[in-house]
C-alpha cells in the first residue's frame, strides 16, 4: 500500500478490494494518510460501510480510516452457502483487511451491530488478536459472552429474571429471522423496511442526519448471519478472553441490547471500559461526532495517537 501526498489524503476515499480465504472480494474504502494510525471500521446489518462516512470525515485528518463492506453487503461478493457467514469467516476477513491496511503494526478497531459481534470474535481469537491495538464496540456483544450472561440470569431471583426477560423481548426479532420464508417476505414487501425506518428514528437523531444506504440484497444476504451463528453459540458458549483494550459505547436509547448484555464482556476482558453516550442504535450514522470523539479519546488515552 503506497503512501499518498497530503492533497491526495484529503481527496475522496480510495477504493480497493481485498481477497478472503474462500475467494470472495471485499470492497475496502480508505480515508486519510496511510502513515497515520489506522482505524478499521466494521458495519453491521443491514448496512454497508457508508454508515461510517460521518465518522471518517471527522477523523481522517489524524487517522488512516479504513471501512469495508462485509461479505454479502455493499459492493462485496457473497458466499454461495450459509456457512460462509460463520463467525470464524467474518473474523478472518477482519484480520486480513487489518493486516493489509496496516502491515507495519496493529490497527484500532471500531465496530457496530453485527460488525461488533464479529469483532468480538476476532479480538478473542489468539490468531487474530495481535492485529488489533484497541477495540471500540457499539451495540453488538460477543455472542458467547451474551449467552453465558443470559444463562447466569436464569436463577430464582426477581432481578435476574427481569433482566433475562428484558433482553429476551428485545431479541425477539432474532427468532423471527430464523423462520423460513417470512423474513424474506418482510423485506421484499417493504414491511420490514417500514419497521426498520421507525427504529432508525429512536434516539432523537439530529436534524440533517443522512438517510441510511441499504439495498435489498444486503437485507436478504445478512439473514445468513443470524441463521448460521446464533444456535451454536447459545447451545455451547465458550469463555472467550482478550487482552486487547476494549471500550463499549452504551447508547442511551439502544433498543436491541440491555446494558447488562453489553457489559457482560467485562468478566473476560483485561482492560474494559463502558461509556454511556447519547443516541440510539444507529448512532454511527446519526451521531458520528460523538462516536469520533469517544474513539479518539480512547486511542489517545492508550498513548497510541498523538497530534498531527
Amino acid at each position: 500500500m503506497s503512501h499518498t501526498s497530503a492533497a491526495e489524503a484529503a481527496a475522496a476515499p480510495r477504493l480497493r478490494y481485498a481477497a478472503t480465504a474462500d475467494g470472495l472480494r471485499l470492497a475496502v474504502r480508505e480515508h486519510g494518510d496511510p502513515a497515520a494510525p489506522t482505524l478499521l471500521c466494521v458495519h453491521g446489518y443491514p448496512d454497508d460501510s457508508s454508515v461510517w462516512d460521518g465518522v471518517a470525515a471527522r477523523l481522517a485528518d489524524r487517522y488512516h480510516v479504513v471501512a469495508y463492506d462485509v461479505r454479502g453487503a455493499g459492493a462485496s461478493t457473497a458466499p454461495r452457502h450459509r456457512s460462509g457467514y460463520a463467525l470464524d469467516r467474518l473474523a478472518d476477513d477482519m484480520a486480513r483487511v487489518a493486516r493489509a491496511a496496516s502491515p507495519g503494526g496493529p490497527v484500532h478497531l471500531l465496530a457496530h451491530d453485527w460488525g461488533s459481534i464479529a469483532a468480538w470474535h476476532a479480538v478473542t481469537d489468539e490468531r487474530h488478536a495481535p492485529a488489533f491495538a484497541s477495540y471500540t464496540s457499539i451495540s453488538g456483544p460477543c455472542l458467547d459472552h451474551a449467552a453465558l450472561w443470559l444463562r447466569s440470569r436464569l436463577r430464582p431471583s426477581p432481578r435476574a429474571l427481569r433482566a433475562f426477560a428484558d433482553q429476551a423481548v428485545r431479541s425477539g426479532y432474532i427468532a423471527f429471522f430464523h423462520l423460513p420464508v417470512l423474513p424474506e417476505l418482510a423485506w421484499l414487501t417493504g414491511a420490514g423496511g417500514a419497521v426498520l425506518g421507525a427504529l432508525d428514528r429512536i434516539g432523537r437523531p439530529p436534524a440533517g442526519s443522512p438517510p441510511p444506504r441499504r439495498a435489498l440484497r444486503d437485507h436478504l444476504n445478512g439473514l445468513g448471519l443470524y441463521r448460521e451463528n446464533f444456535r451454536p453459540r447459545l447451545r455451547a458458549p465458550a469463555e472467550r478472553r482478550t487482552a486487547v483494550p476494549v471500550q463499549v459505547l452504551l447508547p442511551a436509547d439502544e433498543v436491541f441490547m440491555t446494558e447488562g448484555a453489553q457489559t457482560a464482556a467485562a468478566r473476560w476482558t483485561e482492560d474494559f471500559r463502558a461509556v454511556p453516550v447519547e443516541g440510539g442504535h444507529w448512532m454511527p450514522r446519526s451521531r458520528p461526532g460523538a462516536v469520533a470523539e469517544r474513539v479518539d479519546a480512547f486511542v489517545r488515552g492508550l498513548g497510541a495517537a498523538g497530534p498531527r
